[in-house]
């Protein structure tokens, strides 16, 4: 297990984030991401993999289930968001046409989209990680 205490005294935001690697997770063995702050205990299951951008300050946590994507978001400033069963087309989509509701999930986890697997060639290899500056 991996954990990780970010506190910003300016703002007097603070979060605890645990990575747990290939725990068991019902019948099954995944990465668990777990994120505690003050008024919220936030889980990401089977996280197939992140992103992190050095310009926004964050890491981007994510798992996909059957075309259907969940991110956990953990900025720097000890913030975070989550965002559940957001259509994986939303990502590569005009952001132009959907609802201000809707635009924010596809926005935030665009980034994402780089260590997705290509779903229109099996043969693409899958990234698990990478850094954007």
């Amino acid at each position: 297990m991996y954990r990780f205490d970010i506190e910003q005294k300016a703002t007097k935001r603070r979060l605890t984030m645990e990575i747990y690697p290939g725990i068991p997770i019902g019948d099954k063995r995944g990465n668990l991401v777990s994120v505690y702050t003050a008024s919220a205990h936030l889980q990401l299951h089977f996280c197939s993999g992140y992103v992190t951008s050095k310009i926004l300050g964050e890491v981007t946590f994510i798992g996909e289930f059957d075309g259907k994507l969940s991110g956990l978001i953990v900025e720097k400033e000890g913030g975070c968001s989550l965002y559940a069963n957001v259509d994986r087309k939303l990502l590569s989509g005009d952001f132009t046409k959907l609802g201000p509701e809707v635009m924010l999930s596809g926005i935030a986890l665009s980034l994402s989209d780089s260590i997705l697997p290509d779903t229109s060639s099996p043969s693409k290899a899958v990234r698990k990680s990478r850094s954007r500056s």
